[in-house]
């Protein structure tokens, strides 16, 4: 138990590192030393208790319970059948960025000339403007490659004939995690019962007046599980997120643009490649191209971002600097960030668009929802909020109480998951309506947990119309907000 707690200690303290919050909480603490009613004594009792009577902060551990002896890998994730396929899945993805660098005979990293770091400074904000010839470049993968693997996954310890009963493979994802029920899920989100006021629902929702000047962020992510108001969402989430631009934000936004001017990346060319096949035929968008650009480049470089394979089933990829392989001495991580792009996944940052114009304020809030949801959605564990948990609750829930719709798709040869999967991993980004998604974005943000990707479902009266009425026009296939599962759940 000491061990467990001195290590999510430690891991909340790295967090802080850099921040403002831990800035500010560094000053007054030097400050307070000097006052003679601090007791050195009792000071962890005080703070404990300070704390627990404001409510004005809200510190969480993404680190699983376990063994005190366990080495760092399985505190990141205790199955070793999954640590096992994460680790396949990596050096697959590797392998394939190392072939790509190869048979282009492109460099995975290199200085730029300085007229070319000229030249892109000039266009900084222009970037959209720019046409590079991009065809020989290909996504290192795609949703349905990695749908692919999670498929494939089994615990070779269980026994799957110990539980085969009519709809018990009825599903793709064969694995035995607890996933919650419906009761359960009543329980766990109450507030999202219809019986209470949901923004984007109901247009009497209390709306708080004084939430974003008191800077309480645990009340501002309490507040947030019942929708944000459109023209407060913007401050709200930066609020839960302690995301404050302050200067040292804004200098360290600079020095991540001076490192995407001064180096190419052969993973720049993937993120190209990725706005121009998504976000920029996107109705929603594509007048965003540049902030995306902007954002996705320095996120490359921002080894910051490296802090959250603490608690990542995931391990950053390594490579060699040119001329160097197999030298350990020589061994970097690549991407400066240890994550590899793929088909979409600038899609995180589209919708933040909305919300943000100054980029070291949308970028800070990205990174921010990357590293606490994003990744969960496409690294193998088996986290409640990882995207093995989502598809596995997804197919439960639609076998046991929409089974003629689950069996009539399936026969037909269109398994729901694979029909869902490319909406879990990109967080219903592009597949949602813009105001939709960021009242899906509001819950998961007011409940700290990617899992409520998972909730939308049909509308229960869709399930009555045809499958091909369904294929013929998708607009009848009603993807809904969370909420809507309540109005299902109500009637069964």
């Amino acid at each position: 138990m000491l061990y467990e707690l001195s290590a999510s200690i430690s891991q909340i303290v790295q967090r802080l590192r850099g921040t403002h919050l831990h800035s500010q909480i560094e000053r007054q603490a030097k400050e307070c030393l000097h006052q003679p009613d601090i007791k050195l004594e009792s000071l962890k009792e005080d703070v404990r208790s300070f704390l627990k009577a404001s409510g004005t902060v809200t510190l969480t551990s993404q680190l699983p319970p376990s063994h005190p002896a366990a080495p760092p890998e399985h505190l990141k994730e205790p199955l070793a059948y999954m640590r096992k396929a994460q680790a396949s899945w990596e050096k697959r993805v590797l392998k394939s960025l190392n072939s790509m660098s190869t048979e282009l005979g492109v460099p995975l990293a290199r200085m730029r000339p300085a007229a070319e770091q000229k030249e892109l400074a000039n266009k900084w904000n222009e970037m959209g403007t720019d046409e590079p010839d991009l065809t020989r470049f290909r996504p290192v993968y795609a949703p349905k490659d990695f749908l692919e693997v999670l498929i494939s996954l089994r615990n070779p310890n269980h026994d799957s004939s110990e539980d085969v009963g009519v709809r018990s493979h009825w599903g793709l994802i064969q694995v035995p995690l607890n996933v919650r029920d419906v009761p359960q899920l009543r329980q766990a989100y109450s507030e999202l019962n219809l019986t209470n006021g949901q923004l984007g629902i109901d247009d009497n929702a209390h709306i708080h007046p004084g939430l974003v000047a008191e800077q309480d962020s645990a009340a501002a992510q309490q507040y947030s599980r019942q929708g944000c108001p459109t023209g407060l969402r913007a401050e709200l989430w930066g609020l839960i997120l302690n995301s404050t631009n302050q200067p040292q934000d804004v200098m360290h936004y600079e020095q991540l643009k001076a490192g995407v001017i001064q180096h190419d990346l052969l993973v720049d060319n993937l993120i190209y490649k990725d706005v121009k096949l998504t976000a920029s035929n996107d109705d929603y968008y594509f007048v965003f191209e540049d902030f995306l650009y902007q954002v996705m480049l320095c996120f490359s470089r921002d080894t910051v971002v490296l802090e959250h394979f603490k608690y990542n089933s995931a391990t950053p990829p390594r490579s060699y600097i040119q001329g160097k392989a197999g030298d350990q001495e020589c061994e970097v991580v690549y991407p400066p960030n240890g994550v590899i792009p793929f088909h979409g996944f600038s899609m995180y940052v589209a919708p933040l668009c909305f919300l943000y114009n100054e980029p070291s304020k949308l970028y800070s809030v990205f990174r921010e929802m990357y590293i606490r949801y994003f990744f969960r959605l496409h690294s193998i564990s088996s986290s409640p909020s990882g995207i093995v948990s989502l598809c596995l609750q997804f197919e439960r829930l639609l076998q046991a109480h929409l089974p003629q719709l689950f069996y009539h798709l399936r026969q037909n040869g269109a398994q729901p998951l694979r029909i869902a999967f490319k909406w879990m991993v990109r967080a219903f980004s592009g597949y949602l309506s813009t105001d939709q998604l960021l009242l899906l974005w509001d819950r998961i943000l007011g409940y700290d947990s990617s899992y409520l990707c998972f909730l939308f479902l049909f509308h229960k009266h869709t399930h009555t119309h045809t499958l091909q009425a369904v294929l013929a026009d998708l607009s009848t296939l009603k993807v809904m907000p969370l909420i809507q599962i309540f109005l299902f759940a109500t009637a069964i």
